[in-house]
């Protein structure tokens, strides 16, 4: 049996943050299952799930493979993809938690959705991730491509989980990745020695880790931005964007990247983060015109405002060019962008429009001028 490289039994309690990733990937797997249901170009889609769990927490709470089955059969708009095959494939290396999720997904699930749909295939593999990767890809045939694939990431550590392993694996079109960057254990090891910088090398894809400054704020800042420069640049996703988890005692515990190379995935992942119920435990934040943008409570768009303001001073510019600039540059989703951000703006003077019918509407080829400020 493989050395577990945690020190949790084999079934434990729930924390906060991890709530609080399962309810975002079931909001946007919701959207990401509607997008590809109803699509009539694309026949099979696929879900990895590389760290499964046990499938099941201490009290009873239902682990990732549960809730991203109910994502799918129990959408209201299930019944209309029966044309459209759904594959998933949940991953547990330890072995005891395995025989849990194993017994959920063979025995439990199938009662739970009887009979089971015949467009639904599931499958429970006990594998070392990294193995269980490269069997996948070694099973493409010449000439062919992996389905579309979301694949959730979310190791204990920064092991497993290397930089070339998920350029090859999410290589192929429609691939996105949801992916748990261990951010207190890099931020204390990374640099510290040849016996472990070879993980971090593998980790981040290049040695530049090594530069980061040796304590401070700057460090953990320099950590991060390497690791999405590198999902950028080594992985080729068009759009990557970090979600800061801040614990009760208001410090960084982690980051969440989400990474797709498709604008509107991009904008559906921000709507998933928004809608998200707030909680004392942990919040999730970022930044934006060096101020604190946080996904919880009272919607603030000062943030955005300001940013827009500087970002396109002293241009005449397209709501079209505006919108996609929030969707790939910004914490903010679309649907925050006129009622919100823009009248906002235009009410205090600070844009105007050349060819706007109503002011205060946005339709579009709607023109909108950013006086300059200096």
């Amino acid at each position: 049996m493989a050395k577990r490289q945690d020190k949790l039994p084999t079934l434990w309690d729930r924390p906060a943050h991890t709530k609080a990733k399962h309810d975002i990937l079931v909001k946007y797997l919701q959207a990401w299952f509607g997008i590809f249901g109803g699509s009539s170009h694309v026949g099979k889609v696929g879900v990895l799930d590389g760290f499964a769990g046990p499938g099941v927490y201490s009290k009873g709470e239902p682990g990732s493979p549960v809730l991203v089955l109910e994502a799918l059969i129990d959408h209201r708009h299930f019944g209309r993809w029966a044309d459209t095959e759904f594959v998933f494939l949940f991953n547990e290396r330890d072995s005891e938690r395995f025989q849990s999720l194993k017994r959920i997904v063979e025995q439990e699930l199938p009662k739970r959705w009887a009979p089971w749909p015949n467009n639904v295939t599931v499958h429970a593999e006990n594998e070392n991730f990294t193995d269980l990767a490269e069997s996948i890809l070694a099973d493409v045939k010449p000439g062919h491509v992996l389905i579309p694939l979301f694949a959730f990431i979310d190791p204990f550590g920064y092991r497993d989980s290397s930089m070339d392993l998920i350029r090859r694996l999410l290589q192929y079109d429609k691939a996105e990745l949801f992916i748990y960057f261990d951010f207190n254990s890099v931020n204390r090891f990374a640099g510290k020695g040849a016996g472990v910088d070879t993980r971090f090398e593998a980790l981040f894809g290049c040695d530049d880790f090594l530069q980061a400054p040796e304590r401070g704020p700057d460090r953990g800042q320099f950590l991060h931005d390497l690791y999405e420069a590198q999902l950028k640049k080594v992985c080729s996703f068009a759009h990557v964007r970090s979600f800061a988890m801040v614990n009760e005692s208001g410090h960084i515990g982690n980051y969440l990247f989400f990474c797709t190379s498709n604008l509107q995935a991009f904008d559906r992942m921000k709507y998933a983060m928004w809608s998200l119920d707030p909680s004392g435990e942990y919040r999730f934040e970022d930044r934006l015109a060096d101020q604190p943008v946080l996904f919880a409570g009272v919607l603030d768009t000062r943030p955005l405002q300001d940013d827009l303001a500087q970002h396109f001073a002293g241009q005449t510019i397209s709501i079209e060019t505006i919108r996609d600039y929030v969707i790939a540059e910004t914490p903010y989703h679309s649907g925050q962008l006129k009622r919100e951000t823009l009248a906002v703006l235009q009410r205090g003077g600070r844009i105007s429009s050349p060819n706007q019918r109503r002011r205060n509407q946005y339709p579009d080829s709607t023109l909108l001028t950013f006086p300059f400020t200096p």
